[in-house]
C-alpha cells in the first residue's frame, strides 16, 4: 500500500557494542624456559597508551611496562625484569619464563578521550620437573613383622604415581597412602611385595620418575620337608635295601637360604648342607633322621623326620639239586625254592651271567628260548628250575640263576655242580677153559 506523502520517518542510530578485552596465553600449557605471549583480543581503535602489570590491582609497584602507541616507546615500571616486551597490538612478550612469572597480569588502555579500559589474564608457567628422591625407612624386612614407610621426596608441585618393578602400582586394600600420594605405607609386608619401587611426578609438560629402592622381604622357613632318592616310602618310613645308598634332602622355602642342622637318633649328625648321603645301608644305619631349618634373620626354625628301615627279603631264593648227587649218564634237576612270584623273565648261565654262557630264558609268555651255550640237553620249568638231561662229566661246575621281577628289581644265585663218574659192575676171575 502507497505512504502518504508528508510521512516522516523517525530513525534511532544505536551506538555498537564495545568489544570485549580478552588475554590468551600462547603457547598453552607453557612450560619452563618457553618464550610466551599473552595474546590481546578485542581491542578498540584510537588508543594512546598501553600498561602492564604484574598482579591482581592496579598498583604502580606492580607496573611492568607502558608503551606509547605513536612513538612506540617502552618505560619499564618497578616489575620490569628485562624479559619482557610490548608488541604494537598490545600483547605483552615474555622470555625465557620460569615458575615464578606464574600468576594474575592486568592490561590497562588508554584511548583519546583519556579513557582507561582493563583486561585480566592469568599465566601459569609448569616446571620442567627433575627426578624425585625416593627414601625409605629400611630396604631389607621381616615378614609380617615389619612395615614399609617410603617417601616421594621432591620440591616441586605434581601429581605423584607409583611403580612396582616397573609396572604401575595398583590401588588396594593394603595399599596406604597420604593425600598427597608422596607417603606410601604398607603394614606387615609379606613375601611378594619384595622388589623394586619408584614413584614419579608429573604436571602436563613434564614427568620425571625417580631411581627404584629396592626391598628385600625375608621370610621362613616354612613347610620343611624331606624327599629321597633311592628308596620306597611308607608314611614317614623310608626302607632301604641292604648296601644300598640314600640321600636325604631337606626341602623348604626361606629367605634368606637357612642353615641346616640333622640329627640321627637324637644325636648331631656332622652334615650341615641340605642334603644327608647315607652309604652301604646296614642294620646301625636304621633309625630316625631329622632336619632342622633356621632362618639366621627371622629367627625362625621347622623341622621334618623321617625313620630310614633296612628293607627285609621277603623271601630266600635257594637252588638244590636233585638229586644231591648226580651221576654221569643221568639227568639232573636244578630246583629252585623261593623263586619271586612277580617274575618277569629269568635266565640260566653255564658260568657267569654274560650273554656267551646264556643257557636258555625264559620269556614272560611263559615259553622258554635257547641261549649261546645250549647243547640241547637243557630245558627249563615256570618255577625257574632248569633240567639237564644225560649228564656228562664236563657239565660239572658253576650254574647261574638271574631273575627280574614286574618292578625291575634284578637277583642273581649260584650252585656249584658235581657230576661223578658212573661206576661198573664189579667182575670176579675167572680162568678160559683149555
Amino acid at each position: 500500500m502507497a505512504l502518504p506523502w508528508g510521512t516522516v520517518f523517525l530513525m534511532a542510530w544505536i551506538p555498537p557494542a564495545p568489544a570485549l578485552l580478552n588475554i590468551l596465553v600462547i603457547p598453552e600449557p607453557p612450560a619452563q624456559g618457553d618464550n610466551v605471549t599473552l595474546l590481546v583480543r578485542g581491542l578498540p581503535g584510537e588508543l594512546l597508551a598501553y600498561n602492564w602489570y604484574r598482579g591482581t590491582n592496579l598498583n604502580q609497584a606492580h607496573l611492568i611496562l607502558s608503551y606509547i602507541i605513536s612513538t612506540a616507546d617502552e618505560t619499564p615500571g618497578p616489575a620490569y625484569t628485562g624479559r619482557e616486551a610490548v608488541r604494537p597490538d598490545g600483547s605483552l612478550n615474555l622470555r625465557d619464563v620460569v615458575p615464578e612469572d606464574s600468576g594474575s597480569y592486568i592490561l590497562q588502555t588508554l584511548n583519546k578521550q583519556f579513557q582507561t579500559d582493563i583486561a585480566y589474564g592469568h599465566l601459569l608457567v609448569h616446571e620442567i620437573l627433575s627426578p624425585p628422591l625416593l627414601l625409605a625407612n629400611g630396604t631389607e624386612l621381616v615378614e609380617r613383622r615389619d612395615t614399609i614407610h617410603l617417601l616421594c621426596s621432591t620440591p616441586s608441585t605434581g601429581d605423584v604415581r607409583w611403580f612396582f618393578n616397573g609396572e604401575a602400582l595398583p590401588i588396594g586394600s593394603r595399599l596406604g597412602l597420604t593425600p598427597d600420594n608422596r607417603i606410601l605405607v604398607r603394614h606387615n609386608v609379606r613375601r611378594e611385595e619384595a622388589g623394586a619401587y619408584q614413584c614419579e611426578i608429573s604436571n602436563p609438560v613434564s614427568v620425571s620418575r625417580s631411581d627404584p629402592v629396592n626391598l628385600t622381604v625375608y621370610y621362613g622357613p616354612d613347610r620343611v620337608t624331606i624327599i629321597q632318592e633311592s628308596a620306597s616310602q611308607t608314611g614317614c618310613t623310608v626302607k632301604v635295601e641292604l648296601d644300598a645308598s640314600l640321600t636325604l634332602w631337606c626341602v623348604t622355602r626361606s629367605c634368606p637360604d637357612p642353615e641346616y642342622i640333622w640329627s640321627f637318633n637324637g644325636r648331631t649328625h656332622e652334615s650341615t648342607t641340605s642334603f644327608v648321603n647315607i652309604t652301604g645301608m646296614t642294620k646301625d644305619k636304621e633309625g630316625t633322621y631329622t632336619c632342622i631349618a633356621k632362618n639366621p634373620i627371622t629367627e625362625l626354625t621347622g623341622s621334618a623326620s623321617v625313620l630310614v628301615k633296612m628293607l627285609v627279603a621277603t623271601s630266600a631264593m635257594t637252588i638244590v639239586p636233585v638229586p644231591s648227587k648226580p651221576t654221569e649218564g643221568k639227568d639232573v634237576i636244578l630246583s629252585v625254592q623261593g623263586y619271586p612270584k612277580d617274575l618277569l623273565v629269568y635266565a640260566w648261565y653255564r658260568g657267569t651271567a654274560s650273554e656267551p654262557n646264556r643257557l636258555l630264558s625264559q620269556l614272560p609268555s611263559g615259553n622258554w628260548i635257547a641261549g649261546p651255550a645250549h647243547t640241547g640237553r637243557e630245558m627249563g620249568f615256570a618255577n625257574c628250575s632248569l633240567l639237564i638231561q644225560k649228564l656228562n662229566l664236563t657239565d660239572t661246575g658253576r650254574y647261574t640263576l638271574k631273575t627280574v621281577t614286574l618292578q625291575g628289581k634284578t637277583e642273581t644265585l649260584d650252585v656249584q655242580l658235581q657230576v661223578s663218574k658212573q661206576e661198573l659192575p664189579e667182575v670176579g676171575n675167572w680162568v678160559s677153559p683149555i
